[in-house]
């Protein structure tokens, strides 16, 4: 790279709750960025106080959905382009040069996906249809924001979205009660957007697309394959699914 290379200015930007066992890892991780920022949803844990030790801008913020997170932090961002990882991801030393060569050498693309490896109960998985996963982390401003949904939320880019060849691994699972939390509240931002959209469940949502999420996960996409963190995803996220379609069907008769 010469010298008299330009490379664009970045920010840095999470939404976060109780990380705090991953800011310093996630923030020396991002010594790319011109600039980091946190919109936190009112951590009860040490996540401000050492993110902002660490020269991180933080906002606090209370939480409303993902999509309105994430615009509003990138309505806070001082320069156009924006990374966007989550702090269960691991960001390597590849990934982070293959970023910086994708800036200085400029195209036609506004958005680029990166491939995550999910590891679940410290194991990557390999199928049940997490082998393809991958999500728009770095992205111009100008022409991209996240669609609306509440929850699941995805880019929507003015222009054309690459992909990067170096992933990211990607750490969600803590414990089975922080995984499980994160399904619930998963579920019920799902539930209210297909309330909004005046979906009203019934026995087939409730009964037979749990069953199809399963045998999807498990079966068709080869979750088996996966031992027992297989069956375990499978049957937690139709769980999940069931959860959903219950919650609508419970907002519907304004039971809590």
């Amino acid at each position: 790279m010469s010298q008299n290379t330009i490379i664009p200015k970045i920010s840095a930007l999470a939404i976060t709750f109780n990380e705090e066992e991953n800011v310093k890892r996630y923030v020396q991780s991002l010594s790319f960025a011109d600039e980091i920022i946190f919109i936190d949803s009112q951590s009860t844990d040490h996540t401000v106080m050492y993110a902002r030790e660490l020269g991180v801008q933080v906002i606090e913020r209370e939480f409303t959905n993902f999509s309105e997170q994430r615009n509003f932090a990138i309505n806070h961002a001082k320069n156009d382009w924006i990374v966007f990882f989550d702090l269960d991801e691991i960001i390597t030393n590849d990934l982070e040069q293959e970023i910086v060569n994708t800036l200085t050498n400029p195209n036609s693309e506004v958005a680029v996906f990166v491939k995550r490896n999910f590891f679940f109960m410290g194991k990557k998985i390999q199928f049940g249809g997490w082998q393809n996963d991958k999500a728009v982390r770095l992205f111009n401003k100008n022409f991209c924001q996240y669609n609306g949904n509440l929850v699941h939320e995805e880019i929507k880019a003015d222009g054309k979205i690459g992909v990067l060849k170096n992933g990211l691994n990607h750490y969600s699972y803590k414990s089975f009660d922080n995984y499980n939390d994160k399904l619930n509240l998963y579920s019920k931002l799902q539930a209210e957007n297909l309330y909004n959209k005046k979906v009203k469940p019934n026995a087939y949502h409730l009964i037979f697309r749990p069953i199809y999420r399963f045998l999807w996960q498990y079966i068709f996409r080869l979750g088996i394959l996966d031992g027992k963190e297989g069956f375990i995803l499978a049957y937690i996220h139709s769980f999940s699914v069931f959860k959903r379609y219950l919650q609508l069907w419970m907002m519907y008769r304004k039971i809590d």
